[in-house]
């Protein structure tokens, strides 16, 4: 029996993620559930799973937890409650799916704890991949990723000499403006850009995935995974999402993976890995299919994805700034305090602020995330 903790348990991966162990009942066991806001949910939760622990953000919220859990769940608090979750003796497997920095302390403090990570929380490797994979490799874990197109480049590796790498290609949906002139940028409204095509995911990954943001952070995150130079990971917009992510090797040989648009999909992979457990997901029917097609991304129009690239080529602490304001940039986008096309913007400006540290700390990386995002808000409050 593997005991897996869920961080970020009513998110869509959390959801999915519980699906997917419903169907392995004597395999996993939900040892901790973690939630935000949605508690109504949690509560639905706790009472399928049964989880030793629960964790929410504050003690009112705990509180009121408290009176519909039964004594055997602990319910902690905040950051030093999700900490204590993961690095208890029981739980064997931290799912990562929480938004954004917040996932990364109690992420590396699980790793520190000898836990195997399924990692959905990209934002972890983009700013700390350097501190995660030192963890990883000195306490002898495994970090799998959740994300359908590194799930897809690890499941294309499996049996392959590493040396026999080429370049590594992540497929990109576009998003829902991937056809739109950019003279419609600007009156682009948050309502439309979370209207994805493809996908069904959080408002803050919907967002990354308009502005190509999101395949930036993906890109970062193979390096940190596969070690591949920028150089030799590349994106190609795939509108159809059938194809999560290729590999090219040396001898001009090409692996793709492909499958339905499906988290339980990767999910299951990382939940079992290196095994295939049965799936119940729908299967793909390539002759109803009939096409797919694949074109370059215009970089000029989705400026995110090139100064993710920028940031990755800094090197240091330059993907934390990267992360620090686009993070913020999608919170003001949201509540419609600047345009979509500010987006890019505002990251650029935080990366031409800063000199990378190349050697930073848990600590430093903390800092320079609360500075970068103090000052996208100086900078816009000197703006209005």
């Amino acid at each position: 029996m593997t005991n897996i903790a869920i961080l970020g348990s009513t998110g869509s991966i959390g959801r999915s993620s519980l699906e997917v162990i419903e169907r392995f009942p004597g395999r996993f066991r939900v040892t901790t559930l973690t939630a935000h806001r949605n508690i109504d949910l949690l509560r639905e939760q706790v009472a399928c799973f049964r989880p030793d622990t629960v964790v929410v953000s504050d003690e009112r919220t705990a509180e009121a937890l408290r009176h519909h859990v039964n004594g055997h769940t602990a319910v902690l608090t905040g950051d030093d409650g999700l900490i204590e979750a993961v690095t208890r003796p029981e739980v064997d497997v931290v799912v990562s799916a929480l938004v954004g920095f917040a996932g990364l302390t109690p992420t590396l403090r699980a790793i520190e704890a000898g836990k195997d990570i399924a990692l959905a929380n990209k934002e972890t490797l983009v700013v700390a991949g350097d501190l995660i994979m030192r963890a990883v490799r000195e306490h002898g874990v495994r970090l799998l990723p959740v994300d359908s197109e590194h799930s897809a480049i690890l499941q294309c590796l499996q049996g392959e000499d590493a040396k026999g790498v080429s370049r590594l290609i992540l497929t990109a949906s576009g998003g829902p403006f991937r056809d739109m002139p950019w003279e419609h940028f600007s009156g682009i409204t948050p309502a439309q850009a979370l209207a994805h095509p493809t996908w069904r995911m959080g408002s803050k990954i919907t967002i990354d995935s308009a502005t190509l943001m999101n395949k930036g952070l993906e890109v970062i995150e193979a390096y940190w995974l596969f070690g591949l130079p920028a150089d030799r990971i590349e994106v190609v917009v795939h509108p159809q999402s059938i194809i999560h992510s290729l590999v090219e090797f040396v001898d001009g040989s090409i692996k793709a993976q492909l499958g339905i648009p499906d988290m339980k999909i990767p999910i299951q992979y990382a939940l079992t890995f290196p095994e295939r457990g049965p799936s119940v997901s729908k299967r793909l029917d390539l002759v109803s299919l009939g096409t797919m097609t694949f074109f370059p991304p215009d970089m000029e129009r989705f400026r995110c994805l090139g100064l993710a690239y920028q940031a990755l080529r800094a090197g240091g602490t330059a993907p934390a700034v990267l992360n620090a304001a686009n993070e913020v940039a999608v919170q003001l986008f949201l509540a419609e305090k600047i345009s979509f096309q500010d987006i890019p913007g505002i990251i650029e400006d935080a990366l031409a602020g800063h000199t990378p540290l190349m050697e930073a700390t848990l600590e430093d990386l903390v800092r320079i995330d609360t500075q970068t995002r103090t000052a996208v808000h100086q900078r816009r409050a000197v703006v209005e």
